[in-house]
């Protein structure tokens, strides 16, 4: 089960260096289960947030993974948004965009 995060940083606090060291160490015991993750960026070129995107098996898993997560177990996000997602593209199967395609055209014609 693929997770989409969305967390802000605290602004001004600084803790987002405070804890990087910390942060990048965890990430490397666990990165298979990342699909992508990184910063956001604003048009200054300052890092105001992070997106991850995360494959476990459910949301008790995703909890118990951001405990552990000194981005998440330290103040260092103001607002966290989570969402389950589904990946689309790039396709991982062979032809799953042209299935999903015929899906979406059959539920607009029924």
């Amino acid at each position: 089960m693929l997770f989409f995060i969305k967390a802000m940083d605290r602004p001004g606090s600084g803790l987002r260096q405070t804890w990087r060291a910390a942060h990048l160490e965890f990430v490397t015991t666990c990165r298979e289960r990342f699909t992508y993750g990184g910063p956001l960026i604003d048009e200054a070129g300052a890092v105001v947030g992070s997106v991850m995107v995360l494959d476990l098996p459910d949301r008790a898993a995703l909890d118990a993974h951001m405990a552990k997560d000194p981005y998440f177990r330290e103040p260092v996000f103001e607002t966290v948004e989570i969402f389950q997602t589904r990946q689309i593209v790039p396709e991982t199967v062979p032809g799953s965009l042209e299935a999903e395609l015929e899906k979406q055209r059959a539920s607009q014609t029924a």
